[in-house]
């Protein structure tokens, strides 16, 4: 089928498009520039440059007609900061465009739409007891998304929210998210002090299987938790400490409290500088401190997910990441699509 995507030069809508046309889907998609030097897209893909937040309902039904698919691999995540209250810069970048784009997809025809979203909301809804959305703007937005996505859903418009959990991988150019624990763990000479605790995680080639998946198999609306490997913090450290050189590393779990004073102290300096964080990093103690681990039967199995090198994928992160953090390349970092 032909596929419209937003945001076709990132990490994820790249390799999403890579594996669509791998399947013999035909993939348009729109992004930002730059490309980062040294990315390869797929060289099938059509892509133009600009950004849709300022093109005209007219102008975006141009690439929506003739489609079938519409993938969403745009929006920013929680290690974006700004002025209180931060929800709204959420709301301007994940929510509103959903809203806004899949009433013109609805409009024009398409029938399968993905849009990449995050693991958190999966927590939120299993776990209410710990009022995530509450206290954690960007939580709450990624909840937000999915209702408004939701809500376009029908027997004739299938519409898949993918939960995504940490991912590993790299496109050349681009800052990985990992940067801040590489830069934490290679700042620690002799031990690495971490909480306990744990993520679900999986590489970036799966969350391309996983948007292939969502467009090729979801029928009506669901969101999907997509998990694969589920790590401990000590688990993954010890995969890190062996790319930065240092595999025999001692690794020293620190208590719950010693991680709160550190999110305490990141928030007075958020308010010194009059912005805001999307997570509230004292009461997100006990997420950081718990094992958010997802079994893949619940999404990853249900969109075709297979294996792949986790240990591969966290090695060519985390070299990347040391790269830049030496400053033997440049990268650019993440826009709002």
């Amino acid at each position: 089928m032909k596929i419209f995507m937003i945001g076709g030069t990132g990490l994820l809508g790249s390799e999403a498009a890579r594996e669509l046309i791998k399947r013999g889907h035909e993939v348009t998609s729109i992004a930002l520039p730059p490309l980062p030097a040294g990315a390869v897209l797929p060289p099938e893909m059509k892509i133009e440059y600009g950004n849709y937040l300022e093109m005209t309902d007219e102008e975006l039904k141009k690439y929506f007609e003739g489609c079938e698919g519409f993938v969403f691999a745009a929006g920013v995540d929680e290690r974006v900061e700004g002025p209180a209250p931060i929800y709204d810069l959420y709301k301007k970048y994940n929510i509103d465009p959903i809203d806004r784009l899949l009433r013109l997809a609805k409009e024009c025809g398409i029938r399968h739409a993905a849009i990449c979203g995050s693991y958190f909301a999966h927590f939120a809804k299993i776990m209410p007891e710990k009022e995530l959305t509450k206290w954690h703007p960007y939580i709450r937005s990624r909840i937000d998304q999915e209702k408004t996505a939701m809500s376009f859903a029908d027997k004739d418009f299938h519409v898949a929210v993918l939960e995504l959990p940490y991912i590993f991988g790299t496109q050349p150019g681009r800052k990985p998210v990992w940067l801040f624990l590489a830069e934490n763990v290679m700042s620690m000479k002799h031990v690495t002090m971490y909480p306990k605790g744990g993520s679900t995680m999986v590489t970036v080639h799966q969350v391309g299987e996983a948007i292939a998946g969502a467009i090729e198999r979801n029928k009506g609306g669901n969101c999907y938790p997509v998990g694969y490997y589920n790590m401990t913090w000590k688990e993954l450290l010890r995969i890190i400490h062996k790319y930065l050189g240092c595999p025999d590393k001692k690794i020293i779990t620190i208590p719950d409290w010693m991680y709160t004073m550190g999110g305490k102290k990141l928030m007075k300096e958020q308010k010194e500088h009059n912005i805001e964080g999307g997570l509230h990093m004292v009461k997100f103690t006990d997420l950081q401190c718990s094992n958010l681990f997802i079994d893949k039967s619940l999404g990853c199995d249900k969109l075709g997910v297979t294996e792949d090198d986790i240990d591969g994928a966290i090695g060519d992160s985390i070299r990347l990441c040391r790269d830049i953090l030496e400053k033997r390349t440049e990268a650019i970092g993440m826009k709002g699509e």
